[in-house]
C-alpha cells in the first residue's frame, strides 16, 4: 500500500485561497472539477472521512456526498486504508503504477 503523508503539499488546490474551495451549492460543482486529476484525491478523501471534516469539498466529494457515504458504511474503521487498498487495487487491474501517478505531480 502507497502511503502519502504529505499528501496536502502535492493537492492540485494548494494555490487556491481556502475561501474557493470552502463554498456552497452549486459552487461546489466547479470545486470538484479541481479534484479529477489530483494526484491525492484519495488521501485527500480519507482525511475528510476519517476525521469527519464538515464543511468544504475533499477528494471530490462535498459534505453532503460524504455524510451520504458515512450513513452507508458506519462499520469502516479506517477510510484511509479502504480506499488507499481499493486505489491499490485498481492500479494493479488496470496495470497503472500508484507510484507513476503520484509521481508525475
Amino acid at each position: 500500500m502507497t502511503v502519502i503523508d504529505d499528501w496536502a503539499e502535492r493537492a492540485a488546490c494548494k494555490q487556491s485561497p481556502p475561501d474557493e474551495l470552502f463554498v456552497r451549492g452549486a459552487e461546489q460543482h466547479r470545486v470538484k472539477q479541481i479534484c479529477t486529476g489530483c494526484p491525492v484525491r484519495t488521501e485527500c478523501l480519507a482525511e475528510a472521512l476519517d476525521n469527519n471534516m464538515e464543511w468544504g469539498v475533499w477528494g471530490g466529494m462535498t459534505e453532503r456526498e460524504r455524510r451520504a457515504l458515512l450513513r452507508r458504511r458506519p462499520n469502516v474503521l479506517s477510510w484511509r486504508r479502504l480506499l488507499e487498498a481499493a486505489r491499490d487495487e485498481h492500479h494493479r487491474a488496470t496495470g497503472v503504477s500508484a507510484e507513476a501517478t503520484h509521481i508525475a505531480s
